[in-house]
């Protein structure tokens, strides 16, 4: 009876498992901990444990980048760097439906929106585009802004550039 409970249990595990990692419907940004429920410093193997293995992989990107997207070919999503084999950086890809930070802020939110209700007060001017960024201890967080609206979310290294 024993053995037989065990081996339901990891079964049932085993099953859980890929359906519990995988893009997040509506992920979440934490201003300087993390997006989409990865944090900096996570290892791949945590990353693989909260996205799963559905990923494309950046051959010309001047760090290891793996795009997690909802569809094979889709642009929007969440893209994952890494440096010295942990997470460096995580940003979204496009503006992924239904994407926001704790503060409730959406994409398509204003600028003024942005500066109220997270305090980012930098700029940083991208070729196309313009990061609002905030500072913490370990961490710079980016909203990123096109046409005057927030269009994404991004989380890197203290004092990394946003610009992707």
């Amino acid at each position: 009876m024993r053995r037989s409970l065990v081996a339901t249990t990891l079964l049932a595990l085993a099953l859980a498992a890929p359906t519990a990692a995988g893009l997040p419907k509506a992920g979440a940004l934490v201003p300087g901990r993390s997006l989409g429920g990865i944090h900096l410093g996570d290892s791949p193997e945590a990353v693989h444990s909260t996205l799963g293995t559905f990923y494309g992989t950046c051959r010309g990107c001047p760090r290891r980048t793996w795009y997690f997207t909802y569809r094979p070919f889709d642009k929007h999503g969440l893209a994952v760097e890494f440096t010295g084999g942990r997470v460096s950086s995580v940003y979204t890809l496009w503006r992924p439906a239904g994407w926001h930070s704790r503060h409730k802020l959406g994409f398509g939110s204003s600028v003024l929106a942005v500066h109220k209700l997270t305090g980012a007060s930098r700029t940083v001017t991208c070729n196309a585009y313009e990061a609002l960024v905030r500072d913490s201890a370990h961490a710079r967080t980016a909203y990123y802004v096109f046409g005057g609206r927030l269009w994404g979310f991004g989380l890197f290294r203290r004092g990394a550039s946003p610009c992707r």
